[in-house]
Order: structure tokens, then C-alpha cells, then sequence
């Protein structure tokens, strides 16, 4: 090991130590990832000084930073079946009732959907406004690797899919491949799985109440179980972040942000706007939309810095039941199908952006009402479920780019800040599922507002 890696590390551990003292603070979850945010982002700015773009000692950094960040995404991601697992199982058991069931699922997915088709309008809107074309956009060595890459790993799977397909792949076959991820669509199949086997407990509770009960008694304390595996993954959160922060702002290229800098702004213009139609929507609900932000900032923060809306789960689900009073039957459902369905920022803005970029280069008026019409359309409709698929915002793009008849081409150009673009974007999603709870929980006037009201109470991850 040369020794500026080891100082890099040595500056590193130091970091963690210090966040590792914050345990004997009484500092919520938010100010130590915060923190470790602000950290992130000064230390791996001064590495990117040291050492620019593209030097051996920064790769080699990284790449051990990445035992802290991915290390911890992957813990994230080794709960998330077994939390949506038994948070749906649970929340299905408490029911009672089957019509709830129909109207969460109703509700949430409307929602999500509804959205997206806004964030779709919006990505239409913003992009004629400012003029973005992607005439000029010149493909090097990277952008060309990229093109070959999407080719063999993208465009030969999603020219199979169709809707009946991709409608069937929601229905269970195999649970134990489902809760091994073994498909895209695993989530959602997870979610149904789990659903089926309340409905059948509570089904078995009114044939048999003696085993009923008992039936019932042993998903409590399953969801018991899994949630204090949560709690001690998430207690590691700031750690991560800080690794995850100073890898994307020590890896970020300078000149090819700026030479698509006009991307970005707008990008973070719709992302913004996109916030405020959430915080529109949950006003007209009757719910403080400055008050829910400041509650679900640390989700905010983590899927900022992790990108993975499906790592966001868990704590998606907590920020929900501890710190909105929402009932875990509507915020699992919420951030299980939101992970999967209706990403406003992946599914929804990003190929809405796209293809209007791309629009002028193959003779179309990308201010044809009806072409418009038709774009928000098959936005709207691919983000049911493609978004899940590994490299959601890629795959999203690369339904609706040849669904209205555009080359593809320009996913490849935009690789070197797609990670930039990809952390709002992904925060986009996960505020999604969780506007999407909390307007169905209004609804159906299940929220506890005892708890939605305190602002210093009920913390998220506190146990």
C-alpha cells in the first residue's frame, strides 16, 4: 500500500472514529447523517483537488471506501425482502378487513401514478422551455463503451417485453426465488405473496380462532424480529453516508458536468418543482408540508447519497409509522410499490427529458400537443414496475425512447453525470412513495395525528 493511499485511508478512519462519538450525544439520527453528509462532501472534494480525475491513488481510494458505503447498501438491501416480507404480512393481518386491502393498494398506486404523469409534464415542460437538444452531443471513448454496453445488456430484454409480460411477472410462482430477488419484478411478487398469506390467516382465524390466534401471534412477533434487525442496520447509516458521499464527489468529472451543466440545471429545476407538487398535493390533505420534509429528511439524505430507492425501504417505513402516524399496513405498501411503480425522478422526468432532447434530431416538433399526449402516456404507463429493474432510469428510458420511435443513443452521452442526476432523482422517488402513504392515509383518515403534529416526539430509529 503506497502511502497517500494509507494517509487517504488513515483521514478516512479518523472520520469514522469521530462518528462513532457521536453515540454519546443525544443527537437524532437526521443531525448524525447530516453530519456525515457534510464530511462526505468536504473530504471527498479535497481528494478530488489532490489528486483530479482519473489518478491510481483515487481509484484505489475508493475502491476501499467502498467496503464502508456498498458494504452498508448491501446490509440495506439483505433486509429489504424480509421487511416487506413482514410488514406487508402484518399490516394484512391487522386489516380485518379484505376491502381495505383493495383501497390502500387503489390509493397508493393512483397516487404514484398520478404523479408520475405530472413529473412527466413537467420533464416535457422544462425541457422545451430551456431549448435542450441533443444536437451537438458528441459520443467519446466512455459514452462509446456505454452505447455497446446498453446494447448487450438492455435493449435485447426490453424488446421482449410487452405489457402482458411484464403484468404476469407481478404474479408469484416461486415465493423463495422472490425473496431471493431472482427477478425484476420481485418486489412487487413479495408484496402479493405476503398479502395472500394474511388474507389466509385471517381466513384461518375465522374457521379456526385457536390457531388463528396463534397464527397471528407468531406474525407479531416476526414483525417484531425483522424490525430490530432494522433498527441495528440503520443505527450504521451515518458511516455509510459518509463513505457513499465522498466516493460520488471525489469520482464526479468537473469538465463533463460543466459541458452538460445546461442537463443538470434543468434536471434539479424539475426535481424542484417535482417536490413542490408533493408538497402541494399533501397540503390539500390537510398535512404541513414544511413539517413532513423535516420529518422524512433523513430518508431524503440517505437515498440522496445511496441511490437505491429499494435500499430506501426500511427506512422509508419507519419514518413513515414513527414520525408521520401512518399504520404500517399503508406504509408498507407505500414504500414497497413505490420502490417499483410510479418513480416520479426515473420513470416519470428523466425519459420525459429525453425524448423531447432527442425529438429534433429525427425531424419531430417536440411541441405537438398530440406527440406530447402520447410521450406522457407511455411514460406514465412503462413506470409500472420498469422502474424497478436493476438501472431503473436506463431501462425506463429505453422503453419509452423506441416506444415513440427515438434512437437511444443519447442515454449512452449522458453517463458521466448520470450518478450526479441520479441522487436527485432517486430522492425524487422515495418522497414519491412516501407522499403517496401519506395521501392515502389522510384519505382513509387512518393517521395518527398525535404523532404527525409532534415534532420532537416518536425519532426515527431511536431503539
Amino acid at each position: 500500500m503506497n502511502l497517500p493511499l494509507f494517509f487517504n485511508l488513515l483521514v478516512f478512519a479518523a472520520l469514522l472514529l469521530g462518528l462513532l462519538q457521536t453515540r454519546r450525544t443525544d443527537w437524532s439520527l437526521a443531525k448524525k447523517v447530516l453530519v456525515a453528509l457534510i464530511l462526505g462532501v468536504v473530504f471527498g472534494g479535497a481528494l478530488h483537488a489532490i489528486y483530479g480525475d482519473n489518478s491510481p491513488v483515487l481509484k484505489s481510494t475508493i475502491g476501499w471506501l467502498d467496503l464502508v458505503g456498498n458494504g452498508y447498501v448491501q446490509l440495506l438491501q439483505m433486509i429489504v425482502m424480509p421487511l416487506i416480507f413482514a410488514s406487508i404480512l402484518s399490516a394484512v393481518a391487522r386489516l380485518h378487513n379484505a376491502s381495505s386491502l383493495g383501497k390502500i393498494s387503489f390509493l397508493t398506486i393512483g397516487t404514484l401514478l398520478f404523479t408520475t404523469l405530472i413529473a412527466a409534464l413537467i420533464g416535457v415542460g422544462l425541457t422545451n422551455l430551456f431549448g435542450l437538444t441533443a444536437e451537438g452531443l458528441v459520443a467519446g471513448t466512455q459514452e462509446v463503451a456505454r452505447m455497446q454496453a446498453l446494447q448487450n445488456n438492455y435493449v435485447d430484454k426490453v424488446a421482449e417485453i410487452n405489457v402482458p409480460q411484464l403484468l404476469l411477472s407481478f404474479i408469484p410462482q416461486n415465493p423463495v426465488a422472490d425473496l431471493a430477488r431472482a427477478k425484476p419484478t420481485s418486489i412487487i411478487s413479495v408484496v402479493i405473496f405476503a398479502a395472500f398469506l394474511g388474507v389466509a390467516a385471517l381466513q384461518l382465524l375465522k374457521d379456526d380462532a385457536e390457531k388463528g390466534n396463534r397464527a397471528l401471534a407468531a406474525i407479531d412477533v416476526l414483525q417484531a424480529w425483522v424490525m430490530r434487525l432494522v433498527r441495528l442496520v440503520m443505527k450504521l447509516t451515518p458511516y455509510g453516508v459518509l463513505a457513499l458521499m465522498t466516493k460520488v464527489v471525489a469520482g464526479s468529472n468537473l469538465q463533463d458536468i460543466i459541458k452538460l451543466g445546461s442537463f443538470v440545471v434543468v434536471s434539479y429545476i424539475g426535481l424542484a418543482l417535482m417536490f413542490g407538487v408533493h408538497g402541494l398535493l399533501l397540503a390539500l390533505a390537510g398535512v404541513n408540508p414544511l413539517r413532513f420534509f423535516r420529518k422524512v429528511w433523513p430518508v431524503l439524505t440517505f437515498a440522496f447519497t445511496s441511490r437505491s430507492s429499494a435500499a430506501t425501504i426500511p427506512l422509508s417505513i419507519e419514518a413513515q409509522t414513527l414520525r408521520l402516524g401512518i399504520p404500517s399496513s399503508i406504509a408498507s405498501f407505500a414504500a414497497s410499490f413505490g420502490a417499483t411503480i410510479g418513480q416520479n425522478g426515473c420513470a416519470g422526468l428523466y425519459p420525459a427529458m429525453l425524448a423531447v432532447m432527442v425529438a429534433p434530431t429525427v425531424g419531430i416538433n417536440p411541441l405537438d400537443p398530440l406527440w406530447i399526449a402520447t410521450l406522457v402516456g407511455i411514460v406514465t404507463l412503462s413506470s409500472a414496475g420498469v422502474a424497478g429493474v436493476g438501472g431503473g432510469a436506463t431501462f425506463a428510458a429505453l422503453i419509452v425512447l423506441p416506444a415513440m420511435g427515438l434512437p437511444v443513443t443519447l442515454v449512452a452521452l449522458l453517463i458521466s453525470i448520470e450518478p450526479l442526476i441520479d441522487m436527485g432523482r432517486t430522492a425524487l422517488n422515495v418522497s414519491g412513495s412516501m407522499t403517496a402513504g401519506t395521501l392515502t392515509s389522510q384519505i382513509l383518515k387512518q393517521t395518527d395525528q398525535a404523532v404527525m403534529q409532534a415534532d420532537e416526539h416518536a425519532r426515527l430509529a431511536q431503539g
